[in-house]
């Protein structure tokens, strides 16, 4: 026998605002050689792009990655998106689009978050910040999606 309607939907509304609580525990620490690894993979993105060196970078990133940039609304789509290759993102990087000498570099990596074979990073440089999901393929982790924000250009004097 079913529950009257009304004890039904008391039950639901019960389980629905119980259910956040079960996923609202924090992420568990990350295992130091785990996070070592993904900041290495992050930073052979960002080290990469600083030093031209488009190997470090496409080591870094899954064949099929998906770069996409938020533009917001443009002649052609109501949601834009600015998109990226692998392909794209190593040839920028051979032709030195953020090529910087080395005593300029103010970059950082942080590993937020992981569960099992996934992975999210943040990057930081002056000019960009990314947000990657990574994956871990055998050992190797590699960025497989990225997210990211050009910052503004600062003003000229």
């Amino acid at each position: 026998m079913t529950a009257p309607r009304p004890l039904r939907a008391l039950a639901l509304a019960s389980a629905l605002t119980a259910a956040p609580a079960a996923f609202a525990n924090d992420a568990a620490p990350i295992d130091p050689a785990t996070r070592t690894a993904i900041e290495a993979t992050c930073f052979d993105y960002v080290d990469g792009q600083l030093e031209g060196d488009p190997a470090r970078v496409a080591r870094a990133l899954h064949p099929d990655l998906a770069k996409r940039r938020v533009l917001g609304e443009t002649a052609d789509e109501k949601l834009g998106l600015r998109r990226m290759s692998k392909e794209e993102l190593v040839e920028l990087t051979r032709q030195g689009a953020l090529k910087t000498p080395k005593a300029q570099w103010s970059r950082s990596c942080t590993a937020l978050d992981v569960a099992g074979n996934v992975a999210v990073a943040r990057a930081e440089t002056p000019w960009f910040v990314d947000f990657f999901h990574l994956g871990k393929f055998g050992e190797r982790w590699v960025i497989v999606n990225a997210l990211w924000y050009a910052k503004p250009k600062p003003a000229q004097d």
